[in-house]
């Protein structure tokens, strides 16, 4: 009868050892050509992402260039806004640099997990149903990024540009790829979703129309009317700095509007982007000064009269003290008469 004679650890260990260094004898040459592979992978994806970087950055920095020597010209000056398309090229560049980032360093990843022995399918499959998830329920993000990237490649609006985005209107002081910043009139900050904006109004481009009315008395005459506001216009066009907001000579239309006691005159004038409600506001502040030291009545009232201290009052007073005196109020007192002289009766 044979026993069986148990197996100490002692006597086991040689055979486990032995079978890993087997084990290992076998495979390290497998486990070597996957370590290069990995290694050549990434430094390959390194090695092109900072190629791409830098050559998306080459590219910027010589529209940028390109900008500032157009900006030096005269006419270039006018039509080219240094800053603003130096901020537009620096935001394209960063969504060029991303992409470009995300596209090669997610090729590697993919490259990468095959040499690991890691089964894709299941993966991608998993990614697919998850972007689904996210886009249902980030799509008003995507939207938001989507609309930013075509306004920002489309030029629609910069900063400094006065613009009216249908939600909001003001002054652009932020240009990003999900929120426009604006500041209002009020001195408000209005944050704007790209994707909510359905329209842009921007005041800032190409030029602007000042467009003023002057209501002038109907029996007032208008020929004398016109050719005082011609002249106004004309002054004003040789001071600055309206010499330089005003791009063409103010033209006055004609009447705007007929009434039974006054008539309005309409008068237009092209100024520079942005500077339409500047130059309206001064071009009604020399009318009005101009009418009033002319005499002329505008929408149906006198023109103001003023006297020297010591002249006589005007007849507007003396009419207010006779309707006072009606009224049953205070009547203006008379004064005393001197006693006649001795043989004066």
């Amino acid at each position: 009868m044979i026993s069986a004679t148990p197996v100490t650890p002692d006597q086991a260990l040689p055979h486990s050892a032995a079978s890993a260094a087997s084990w290992v004898d076998d495979n390290w040459a497998g486990w070597l050509s996957a370590g290069l592979r990995i290694v050549l992978i990434i430094v390959i994806a390194v090695m092109l992402r900072a190629a791409v970087r830098r050559t998306i950055t080459r590219l910027i920095d010589r529209m940028n260039r390109g900008a500032e020597v157009a900006a030096g010209t005269t006419l270039g000056g006018l039509l080219v806004n240094a800053e603003r398309r130096k901020q537009r090229s620096q935001a394209i560049g960063s969504v060029l640099r991303s992409v470009a980032s995300f596209v090669i360093l997610g090729t590697a990843a993919l490259t990468v997990l095959p040499v690991l022995q890691i089964n894709l399918a299941p993966l991608l499959a998993s990614a697919g149903v998850a972007g689904v998830a996210i886009g249902f329920g980030a799509r008003n993000l995507v939207t938001d990024f989507l609309s930013g990237v075509f306004m920002i490649l489309e030029d629609q609006y910069g900063v400094g540009d006065l613009i009216d985005a249908g939600v909001a209107s003001g002054t652009v002081i932020e240009v990003g790829l999900r929120v426009t910043k604006l500041r209002g009139d009020s001195g408000e900050i209005w944050y704007v979703r790209n994707g909510e904006v359905k329209r842009i109004g921007n005041l800032s481009q190409g030029w602007a129309t000042a467009v003023v009315d002057t209501q002038v008395g109907a029996g007032e005459d208008l020929a004398r009317a016109r050719a005082l506001i011609v002249t106004t216009a004309e002054d004003m066009a040789k001071d600055s700095p309206w010499d330089e907001k005003l791009w063409e000579p103010v033209q006055v239309l004609g009447l705007e509007s007929v009434g039974p006691e006054s008539v309005v005159i309409q008068t237009q004038a092209k100024t520079m982007p942005g500077e339409a409600a500047t130059v309206a506001r001064e071009l009604r502040w020399r009318i009005k000064r101009a009418f009033d030291e002319a005499g002329i009545v505008l929408s149906g009232v006198p023109a103001a009269t003023t006297r020297e201290p010591g002249s006589e009052p005007v007849e507007e007073e003396a009419a207010a003290s006779e309707e006072e005196g009606d009224s049953g109020g205070p009547a203006p007192a008379t004064p005393a008469v001197p006693p006649p002289a001795s043989g004066q009766r």
